[in-house]
């Protein structure tokens, strides 16, 4: 392929541009072809001409470089455009098929393994339910699933696969108790090195990303994030989790937990201070579900087998959106974001609910001297964080945009 590996997972920087322009200089061709493959990635159908405004590369550079792509399959010609004057207008595209990788989410109730293609699409997927996770059976999981999805490949997409990319949450053996787990079973992830334990049982380079994180990634790349430059983003698994965009780019921070909002405090509807995860996560629905003699398993399979459970479920949705609310201001009196992003591990038709009931409980605050942000639904869904961690091979070998998915950050999981 024309565009280098880059194990380590950090961005190539140019040496006399910024991010947002080229180079022309043959030590950063790499460089060069990252920003082509990263601006069709942003604009699919662009044109040469506007990838040469875009970059500030010259006609012929680019010219070149995209005969290179095009010719190791990794862009794809449209079908001609005619302007009024001149030549044709011929649209790029990435080739979809040119690139794939593995993509694992665990969360603390099941656990998602994706192959997504070069473009962010889902080619197939594996799902896994347990108590709690357990790493020796997570690694299991990983392992045997990537090998029984290998075998529906043929050899020249088993060659196109770029690596894997895991989407964890940090410590987990710091949540045994609101997970359930028996005394010191979360006690096995503490050491535990799963990046290393991955990769010495696969062929490819495995990539490690906050959980929370990769899914704010997922959407700013492959969502509405693309339309918003800066905004706070609210991911509503088993715990809520979240992530800041500024200037296009996730902002991991110096320890790389920026965004972690779960801590956040808000009030409950009993007046009492409570962190946001304490009240909009799905397991405060899951215990609501218990108390009523409801079975729960139904939350942790896929997104869309979930069920209305009715009163219990309308009661979380009003709980989550008052403290969401109250979250949103906070955020916003600090930064003063163009969205606040909603989305979750749940089917849509509840994220419907809940960003509409969080929109009412908005209308309930004082907003006084706060320019509020535009409240809407994630794009990505349920899968944001398995779809984050495939993202994160993909951009490290051929993309330059998204510096949070190809960091390596010295606290995740198994670190």
């Amino acid at each position: 392929m024309a565009v280098s590996d880059n194990a380590s997972g950090s961005a190539e920087q140019s040496p006399s541009t910024t991010a947002a322009g080229g180079a022309n200089q043959v030590r950063v061709r790499a460089y060069n072809e990252r920003l082509v493959l990263s601006h069709v990635r942003r604009n699919s159908g662009i044109s040469k001409a506007e990838i040469a405004r875009l970059t500030g590369l010259s006609a012929q550079t680019v010219s070149v470089i995209m005969r290179a792509l095009e010719k190791d399959g990794l862009l794809m010609r449209g079908k001609p455009v005619r302007g009024r004057v001149g030549q044709p207008s011929v649209p790029m595209h990435l080739n979809p098929d040119a690139v794939l990788s593995f993509g694992v989410k665990i969360g603390r109730r099941s656990a998602d393994l994706v192959l997504m293609d070069f473009v962010g699409t889902i080619r197939l997927n594996r799902h896994l339910t347990y108590p709690y996770p357990n790493p020796s059976q997570i690694l299991d999981f990983v392992v045997a699933k990537i090998s029984e999805l290998e075998a529906l490949l043929s050899p020249s997409q088993r060659s196109a696969v770029a690596g894997v990319g895991i989407a964890a949450p940090f410590e987990l053996w710091n949540w045994a108790r609101e997970v359930g787990a028996p005394e010191g079973a979360m006690e096995a992830w503490r050491g535990f090195d799963l990046q290393a334990e991955v990769a010495n049982r696969l062929p490819y380079p495995v990539y490690l990303q906050n959980d929370a994180t990769s899914a704010c990634g997922a959407e700013l790349v492959f969502g509405v994030g693309r339309r918003y430059p800066d905004f706070v983003y609210f991911y509503v698994g088993s715990f809520i989790g979240g992530g800041i965009v500024l200037n296009s780019s996730v902002f991991v921070g110096r320890t790389g937990t920026a965004g972690a909002i779960g801590p956040l405090p808000v009030r409950n509807k009993h007046g009492e201070t409570r962190q946001l995860l304490e009240i909009a996560s799905i397991f405060v629905l899951e215990r609501l579900l218990r108390e009523r003699g409801i079975d729960p398993q139904p939350l942790w399979y896929a997104a869309e087998q979930w069920i209305d459970f009715g009163e219990p479920l309308e009661i979380w949705i009003r709980d989550c959106a008052a403290a969401l609310a109250q979250a949103i201001v906070a955020a916003s009196s600090i930064i003063d974001f163009s969205a606040a992003i909603i989305d979750g591990g749940f089917p849509d038709w509840v994220r419907a609910r809940l960003v509409t009931a969080t929109i009412e409980e908005i209308g309930k605050l004082d907003l006084q001297g706060i320019v509020f942000p535009d409240i809407i639904e994630g794009a990505v869904g349920a899968q944001a964080r398995a779809i984050g961690g495939a993202s994160l091979p993909i951009f490290a070998r051929y993309l330059i945009d998204q510096t949070v998915l190809f960091k390596e950050i010295d606290n995740a999981e198994g670190n």
